[in-house]
């Protein structure tokens, strides 16, 4: 029996970006059905990005600072590269596309695209332009990607995942339910392997 998680995520979080690619790790040791929830955090933030000046004041500096050093510490531990991101740009197009390209069979490969390149590359994924022609990088049609950016049918979906967030009482991301339990922020590969070990043992026992 397959093993339940749904995962409510953000493209524009560090944790989200490291929460997803542990997962990935390890879903080649465990039947893992994944549902993946793509959640937007900060809808103000505009396509065209802010410069990250602008979001955070002088006094946020050092906090800032030490947070990204362990953020850098846990992704690098995980085989990761990632830089703090120079702007901070809406998520809108890039969590429309991945609806869009769950839709289509498999959004593993575009996820971890658009992670890479906020997070490696410093691009802006708010622009659809963009993000449709990472879409086409992985696979899928780029003038397709580009109407469902588009698409009020994905926007409804991407309120949905809100909604199902609110409902679930889900205040940061990612969050992580598996099965029934939750499970708030990333983890290393090791504790994530033992948290799905024990989460798996609890199925086979009541099956």
């Amino acid at each position: 029996m397959a093993l339940k998680i749904t995962m409510f995520s953000d493209f524009v979080c560090p944790f989200c970006y490291i929460g997803f690619e542990v997962i990935r790790k390890l879903k080649p040791e465990f039947n893992i059905d994944l549902e993946w929830r793509g959640y937007q955090i900060h809808p103000e933030w505009p396509p065209e990005g802010i410069p990250a000046e602008q979001v955070r004041t002088p006094s946020d500096l050092d906090a800032r600072r030490a947070a990204w050093q362990r953020i850098t510490a846990m992704a690098a531990a995980e085989g990761l590269e990632i830089k703090a991101p120079t702007r901070f740009t809406s998520s809108r197009a890039a969590l429309a596309a991945c609806e869009f390209a769950r839709e289509k069979g498999d959004a593993d490969e575009l996820e971890g695209r658009i992670y890479r390149a906020y997070f490696v590359e410093g691009a802006n994924i708010g622009d659809a332009e963009l993000v449709a022609r990472l879409g086409a990088e992985c696979g899928f049609d780029e003038n397709e990607v580009t109407q469902a950016i588009r698409a009020p049918r994905y926007e409804l979906r991407l309120k949905n995942n809100a909604l199902a967030a609110s409902q679930r009482s889900v205040s940061g991301v990612p969050t992580f339910f598996i099965g029934q339990y939750p499970l708030v922020g990333a983890q290393s590969s090791q504790l994530m392997r033992q948290i799905l070990q024990r989460a798996t043992e609890r199925v086979i026992a009541t099956a």
